[in-house]
């Protein structure tokens, strides 16, 4: 299994060498039909394609996959230029833990992601907003980053007594559903996180 090339394992820039941003608006003329707006990291993009059709169009999965940092000044007008287009949704999921590798995981990723949560919580008011653990990865050390910032999001949801949607045991106890280069996933896994993912917002949105 070839390593993937993670970003400031020897740079201090705060930028990736390519910054991102992925849209979907799913079938926008549907406006009787619950939506959930996915904001995460190339993952949640992969899953997102998925959870829709495994929904069978009873819940429509829109994303927002970025690169963008917690720390990054923009992240929240990127979610407030696409939300504010899309008006409504039922539940909110978040996951970024595979971006900002500069950001310390026990003091800053805490601090810049709970800075997020609060953010989050304004723009959503109301809305049911659930957090996602950061999937699992095949390079041990990374995967060691990958388990504490897990601890940080479990610790934060207590705090704010918000849902956990654990996508990392999922996919720690299927390393076989990795793509070559251990991040990303072959379409059995996605298939697997779209299944854990539609019956979560099911279960919590009451649908």
């Amino acid at each position: 299994m070839s390593s993937y090339a993670y970003e400031f394992e020897k740079r201090n820039e705060r930028l990736e060498t390519y910054e991102w941003d992925n849209v979907w608006w799913e079938q926008t003329e549907k406006t009787d039909v619950p939506r959930v707006l996915y904001i995460g990291d190339s993952i949640s993009c992969g899953t997102r394609r998925v959870a829709t059709r495994v929904a069978e169009n009873a819940v429509l999965f829109d994303g927002l996959g970025t690169s963008k940092a917690l720390d990054n000044p923009y992240f929240r007008q990127t979610v407030s230029l696409f939300a504010d287009q899309q008006k409504a949704r039922c539940a909110v999921l978040f996951n970024n833990g595979l971006h900002g590798w500069h950001l310390d995981d026990e003091t800053e990723y805490g601090q810049y992601y709970e800075s997020m949560l609060q953010f989050l919580k304004d723009k959503f008011e109301g809305t049911l907003i659930a957090l996602c653990l950061t999937t699992h990865v095949a390079n041990p050390e990374r995967n060691a980053r990958v388990v504490a910032r897990n601890r940080v999001v479990t610790a934060l949801a207590k705090k704010y007594n918000l849902p956990v949607v654990d996508l990392y045991s999922i996919t720690e106890a299927n390393p076989e559903l990795l793509s070559a280069d251990g991040v990303h996933f072959a379409p059995e896994g996605y298939q697997l996180l779209a299944n854990e993912l539609v019956s979560k917002v099911k279960e919590l949105a009451n649908i």
